[in-house]
C-alpha cells in the first residue's frame, strides 16, 4: 500500500498544479516564542476553496475519463470537500451533486453553492452522508469521490507533504487534523518516505475521535460523536477505508484535543497571524502546544488545514 500511496502522490504532483496552488510554509514568531519550538505553518487556508481539499478533489477528477466527467460526479462531505469537488468540476467542466449532514455549517454549504455544486442534505454525521452518496452514484451511473476513502485522493493531499519536504527538509515533527485520514495518510507517508526519524502526530477532537478509536481497536469501530469545533473531521469513518491502515502505519501518536483548548489554539492564531482558521486547524495547533515540551529549539510543522469558519462559531470562540 506504501508504494501505491507515493506512486499516487508523484502522479498528483504531476497534473494538479496548473488549479491548486503550492501554500507557503511560513515561520511562527507567535508560536515559536509560546513554545520554545521552530514553530512552522503550512498555510493550506489559503488554498483554493479555504482548504486542502482542492489538492485530492482535483486529482481524483483529473484522473476520470472524458465519459466519466460527462456523466457526473457525486460525493459526500461536511463542508471543505464539496466546496472543493464544485470547484474542481466547475474548472473541468463536469456537474455533480454533494450530500452534507443536516446541521451543517452555512458557510459551507454557501461555498460549495457559490462553486456551482447542487446540495442535499442527509443524515446526522458525515458517515451516513457518504452511504446515501455512493447509493446515490451507483444508481444514476456517476463517478463518487469520496473525501478520503481513495487513492486519488490521498495522492493529492500528499503533495502538501511533498511541498513540506521541498520547504524545510530538516522537520522533526509534523501536526495533522485527522478525520476520515486522507490527508495526514498522504502527508504522512511522504514525509516518512523522505525523512524516517520525522514523527507524524494524528490530531483530533475528544469529541468525534473516530479514527483514534479504530487504531485503539485494530479496526474500524463506532464512536460517540458530539458537537465539536471541528466539525471539518467529525463523524465516522467508512467500513473497509483504506486510510485506516494507512494511518496505522504512519502515525506515531495520537492526540486528542477538547474544545477549550481548540477555541484557545484558534485565538492564539488570529491574533498572532490575522487570519482565519477553523476548528479542524486549532486541534492541530493546540496539539502541537501541549506537545512543544518535547520539541524545544527543533523544527515543528503544523498543517492549518483550513480557514472555512461561520461567523456565528468565529464569534463564540472570540
Amino acid at each position: 500500500m506504501k508504494d501505491k500511496v507515493l506512486q499516487q502522490i508523484e502522479l498528483a504532483a504531476s497534473r494538479v498544479y496548473p488549479h491548486v496552488r503550492k501554500t507557503r510554509l511560513d515561520f511562527s514568531p507567535h508560536f515559536s516564542a509560546l513554545t520554545g519550538a521552530n514553530v512552522y505553518l503550512k498555510l493550506e487556508n489559503l488554498q483554493h476553496t479555504g482548504s486542502f481539499k482542492a489538492r485530492g478533489a482535483f486529482n481524483k477528477l483529473l484522473s476520470l475519463s472524458a465519459p466519466e466527467l460527462e456523466a457526473g460526479c457525486v460525493t459526500a462531505s461536511s463542508g471543505n470537500h464539496g466546496a472543493a469537488s464544485a470547484y474542481a468540476m466547475s474548472r473541468l467542466g463536469a456537474h455533480g451533486l454533494i450530500f452534507v449532514p443536516e446541521g451543517t455549517s452555512s458557510t459551507k454549504v454557501g461555498g460549495i453553492r457559490r462553486y456551482g455544486g447542487s446540495v442535499e442534505f442527509h443524515g446526522k454525521e458525515s458517515g451516513e452522508s457518504e452511504i446515501c452518496a455512493r447509493r446515490y452514484a451507483a444508481d444514476n451511473k456517476m463517478t463518487y469521490i469520496s473525501p478520503y476513502n481513495d487513492l486519488a485522493v490521498i495522492g493529492g493531499q500528499g503533495t502538501c507533504g511533498m511541498e513540506i519536504a521541498a520547504d524545510l527538509p530538516d522537520v522533526d515533527a509534523v501536526f495533522v487534523s485527522v478525520g476520515g485520514g486522507g490527508l495526514i495518510a498522504g502527508v504522512g507517508s511522504y514525509l516518512k518516505h523522505v525523512r524516517n526519524s520525522v514523527k507524524v502526530y494524528g490530531c483530533l477532537p475528544s469529541a468525534s475521535p473516530a479514527m483514534a478509536r479504530a487504531i485503539e481497536a485494530g479496526k474500524i469501530v463506532e464512536c460517540e460523536h458530539r458537537p465539536t469545533l471541528s466539525d471539518g473531521t467529525a463523524g465516522s469513518i467508512e467500513e473497509g477505508a483504506i486510510t485506516f491502515p494507512i494511518c496505522r502505519d504512519v502515525i506515531d501518536q495520537i492526540e486528542l484535543v477538547d474544545e477549550a483548548h481548540i477555541a484557545a489554539a484558534m485565538r492564539e492564531f488570529i491574533d498572532g497571524h490575522s487570519m482565519l482558521l477553523e476548528g479542524s486547524a486549532g486541534v492541530a495547533l493546540a496539539a502541537m502546544q501541549a506537545m512543544a515540551e518535547e520539541y524545544k529549539g527543533r523544527n515543528v510543522v503544523v498543517v492549518i488545514c483550513g480557514a472555512n469558519i461561520s461567523r456565528d462559531t468565529l464569534k463564540s470562540i472570540l
